[in-house]
């Protein structure tokens, strides 16, 4: 961070990314090894899988609840103590469960280490919004993502499923962001237009229609409000039902399709493939096709997939279509993601969307089984893609009112920068 704080977004320079995108891996490291996590859990306290899994859910859910509090104070001046502190809890939280053999010790830091990874999330998330251009920036985060996951994904069982590998591997890397806290971008004070100076009988022109800007689009504006809770409430909905198709593909393709469990490896390593692909399309798109039309289509696209997925009896089929729709979901998730930075730079909503998405990671195993088991596997998939469907038009409208804003907010910037030179001329003229 730097001695001063921005008035503008910044562009997206090394240091600043390595510490943003670092630090959200370190937030999200443990849902990507949540099923490394159950096996090294058995080990820990001799369990069977269900109660391991609680466990892990339970740890899921405490970075998911401690990112929505404290998202508020990533949006703001706080954004880096939330950081350091979330990152030290984290690490020694993770750390006491990888060396201490201690039932209780194991249980109470891996709850601890999902706290402060709880902080981790919602300041890297919020600190996305600091930067130009949010798709390009969504999309170099997601590729990053899924790059370093992909490799601790395969170095973890290499070292071996115990405690001391899995848990430490969530301290060391959560020590390891803590060095890079210094660069993680402020959040921007935007000059409002509102304040430039006018003069009674001055003639309308850009100072008045930045003056309109502000009103409707400022970041304390009742109507930003809404379409960031609107925001928050469909990605929460849309994350659902997708993650619940992620947890039940498994099980879908052994009953339905005769998926063996190599097929299911090779789906499951496609898709993360498929991920990394639609990271880097996004990343060189931009913003050319706005949002709201990548979104409508990219939704309808992944509600008919979901669909098909659940009605495909051929293994080979079956991987097909589900890394077709884990690439689709990446993705839309990215920019998911651009919307809610692009409707504040502080990342009022960009902090707490990441810990949203949380919520239903940890939750949508027990959601999908229960889908599964009340309307069967075709019915399952019908019933995620109608979400999906449904999602559309809220979504689309939110994604709009995005890039209204962010228009606004260059008006803003451009009539800052001409307000010393007005407010001299409104001063002669009162003279």
């Amino acid at each position: 961070m730097t001695d001063h704080t921005p008035t503008t977004r910044v562009p997206l320079r090394l240091p600043g990314a390595v510490a943003t995108f670092g630090i959200g891996i370190a937030g999200y490291l443990g849902v990507n090894l949540s099923p490394y996590m159950i096996a090294a859990l058995q080990t820990a306290l001799a369990t069977d899988v269900l109660t391991a899994s609680w466990i892990v859910t339970a740890t899921l859910l405490a970075t998911a609840i401690t990112g929505l509090v404290v998202a508020r104070l990533c949006a703001g001046p706080r954004r880096l103590a939330v950081a350091r502190i979330g990152l030290v809890i984290a690490a020694a939280g993770f750390g006491v469960a990888a060396f201490v053999p201690v039932p209780a010790a194991v249980v109470a830091g891996l709850i601890a280490g999902g706290i402060g990874a709880g902080g981790a999330v919602a300041s890297s998330g919020a600190a996305l919004a600091a930067f130009i251009n949010p798709e390009r920036v969504a999309g170099v985060n997601g590729l990053a993502n899924r790059a370093v996951i992909t490799v601790i994904l395969a170095v973890v069982p290499m070292i071996g499923l115990a405690p001391a590998s899995v848990f430490g591997v969530l301290s060391l890397f959560s020590l390891a962001m803590l060095a890079t806290t210094a660069w993680l971008p402020a959040a921007p004070i935007l000059a409002p237009a509102g304040a430039v100076p006018t003069t009674a009988t001055a003639e309308p022109g850009a100072h008045g229609a930045a003056a309109a800007s502000v009103t409707a689009f400022s970041a304390s504006s009742r109507r930003v409000t809404i379409a960031g809770l609107a925001l928050l409430v469909c990605f929460a909905l849309w994350a659902v039902s997708e993650d619940s198709l992620w947890a039940m593909a498994g099980v879908i393709g052994a009953e339905q399709a005769a998926l063996t469990p190599e097929g299911l490896g090779i789906a499951l390593s496609g898709a993360t493939a498929g991920g990394i692909l639609g990271a880097i399309l996004i990343t060189v798109v931009g913003d050319r096709f706005g949002r709201a039309l990548p979104l409508a289509i990219l939704l309808a696209a992944g509600g008919i997939l979901k669909m098909v997925e659940s009605t495909v009896t051929d293994p080979t089929a079956f991987i097909v279509v589900f890394i077709a729709w884990n690439t689709i979901y990446a993705v839309a998730f990215l920019y998911f993601v651009s919307t809610a930075a692009a409707l504040d730079a502080d990342g009022r909503w960009s902090g707490p969307l990441l810990a949203v998405y949380l919520v239903g990671s940890a939750l949508t195993p027990v959601i999908g089984a229960a889908l599964v088991e009340a309307f069967g596997f075709q019915g399952f998939g019908i019933v995620l893609g109608i979400a999906s469907f449904a999602l559309i038009t809220p979504v689309v409208l939110v994604a709009r009112f995005s890039r209204e804003a962010q228009a606004a907010e260059a008006t803003d910037a451009a009539a800052s920068r001409l307000a010393p030179a007005d407010a001299a001329d409104a001063r002669e003229v009162r003279a």
